[in-house]
């Protein structure tokens, strides 16, 4: 999946157009995620189908249950999460996997050493993507009052594990060479999928946003 530093990133820019209020865009944007750090698979909260291999979220299965709460910023960020994920497996993680087998002549690379390597492209990638879209990241250090939701997919009342998770990713984050990606690729995902994701909003017709 994009690490959670990009999905931040892609909801900053989304909600240039939303103007929704950024802490609680930014926690739903996380929340799926949480599903990992309690133990739990994500095929329920990231709504993988069950013959679902490609990890691609079923969106329609979502909207069917939550597109009336997508005027609130927690659930919309959610759903931006979501969208991420869907043009991350769809359009771009299997051509950087082809590109590094082939440009490191690493054909033979085992999935679960390339899925470390890509997790530390991560962490080196994190610090020039939070300056250069100028993430603000108060959510993860200050007190901070959590919502309500109808979302089942995740126990809210854990909401909290994530974002002490998230101050973890932050201070973790260093710049260094990474191995696969470069910070021009990927803020050319964060940019294209940022203009996906407002289309698809924009075919919601959603005409009234709730800041709670």
């Amino acid at each position: 999946m994009a690490s959670a530093i990009i999905h931040l990133c892609v909801a900053k820019e989304v909600n240039k157009v939303l103007g929704m209020d950024e802490k609680l865009l930014f926690l739903g944007t996380i929340a799926p995620d949480l599903s990992k750090q309690i133990g739990q698979t994500k095929e329920i909260s990231h709504f993988l189908d069950h013959s679902n291999e490609d990890n691609i979220p079923n969106i329609d299965r979502f909207l069917n249950k939550y597109k009336d709460e997508l005027v609130k910023p927690f659930e919309m960020g959610y759903f931006i999460h979501l969208l991420t994920d869907k043009y991350w497996f769809r359009d771009y993680i299997y051509n950087y996997i082809e590109r590094y087998a082939i440009e490191s002549g690493r054909k033979d690379i085992t999935e679960s050493a390339l899925v470390r390597l890509i997790y530390d492209d991560y962490t080196n990638i994190n610090i020039d993507l939070i300056d250069k879209y100028g993430l603000s990241l108060e959510l993860f250090y200050e007190e901070f009052k959590y919502p309500t939701s109808k979302i089942i997919e995740i126990p809210m009342d854990k909401l909290p594990i994530i974002v002490e998770k998230m101050g973890i990713i932050i201070e973790e984050s260093k710049q260094e060479k990474t191995f696969i990606f470069d910070t021009y690729d990927i803020v050319k995902f964060i940019d294209e999928t940022v203009k996906y994701i407002i289309k698809d909003i924009q075919m919601l017709g959603l005409n009234k946003v709730s800041q709670e």
